[in-house]
C-alpha cells in the first residue's frame, strides 16, 4: 500500500490570512497598554496633587519667613538689652559717688558761712567741681528744679507752700539735688512745691 502523497514534489501549503488595515483602529488601546489596578490614575488627580504640593510649599515658605523674622527680632532685643546693660552698668557706682558729693557740698556750704575758712574753702570747692565734672563726663547730670513745673517723674515733693513769687505747681526750693544717668532718673530731686499765692 502506497502511503506517500500523490504529488511528492509539492510542498505542504498553508492557508494565507489577509488582514484588512481598515479593520484595525489605531485609537483602540492594546490590552497590554491599558493600566490596571494601582497603576491606574484617575482623571484630575495629578492636578490635585500639584495644587496640594504647591500649597504645602507656600506654607513652608511662610513658616520660614516667620521664623526668620522672629530670629531677627530676638537678635535686636538681645542687642538692645546688652546696650542697656552696658549703658547703665555704672549705676551702683554713681549712687555711691552722689552720696559723697552730697557730703562734700555740705562742707562747701558750711565753709561759705565761715569767713575764716580761707584756702580750705577754695580747695573743697575745687574737689566738688571736679566730682561734678566726672559725673557729667559719664552722662550723670543734675535735674533742673527751681522754677520748673513739678514733675513726679523727676521731683519728690517734700512740702507744699504758698508763694507769691512762684505760680502753683512750680518747684520753689530744692532740698536735695536729683540726677539722671543718660535719660534715666537715678535719684529724684527733693523739692518744695508752690501752691500759688496765699
Amino acid at each position: 500500500m502506497n502511503t506517500q502523497p500523490e504529488n511528492p514534489t509539492d510542498e505542504p501549503t498553508f492557508e494565507e490570512v489577509s488582514v484588512d488595515a481598515e479593520t484595525v483602529s489605531l485609537e483602540t488601546p492594546l490590552e497590554s497598554d491599558t493600566p490596571t489596578g494601582d497603576a491606574a490614575v484617575e482623571p484630575g488627580s495629578m492636578e490635585e496633587q500639584i495644587l496640594a504640593l504647591t500649597a504645602k510649599l507656600a506654607e513652608a515658605d511662610k513658616r520660614e519667613l516667620l521664623n526668620a523674622a522672629d530670629m531677627e527680632n530676638f537678635r535686636k532685643r538681645t542687642r538692645q538689652n546688652t546696650q542697656e546693660q552696658l549703658r547703665y552698668a555704672s549705676l551702683p557706682v554713681m549712687n555711691d559717688v552722689l552720696e559723697a558729693a552730697d557730703n562734700l557740698q555740705r562742707a562747701v556750704d558750711a565753709a561759705d558761712a565761715d569767713t575764716d575758712s580761707g584756702g580750705l574753702l577754695e580747695g573743697v570747692k575745687m574737689v566738688a567741681q571736679q566730682i561734678s565734672s566726672i559725673l557729667e563726663k559719664h552722662g550723670c547730670q543734675k535735674i533742673e528744679t527751681i522754677g520748673q513745673p513739678f514733675d513726679p517723674n523727676c521731683h519728690e515733693a517734700v512740702q507744699m507752700q504758698a508763694s507769691d513769687e512762684f505760680p502753683a505747681n512750680t518747684v520753689m526750693l530744692e532740698v536735695r539735688t536729683g540726677f539722671k544717668l543718660h535719660d534715666r532718673v537715678i535719684r529724684t530731686a527733693q523739692v518744695f512745691v508752690s501752691t500759688g499765692p496765699a
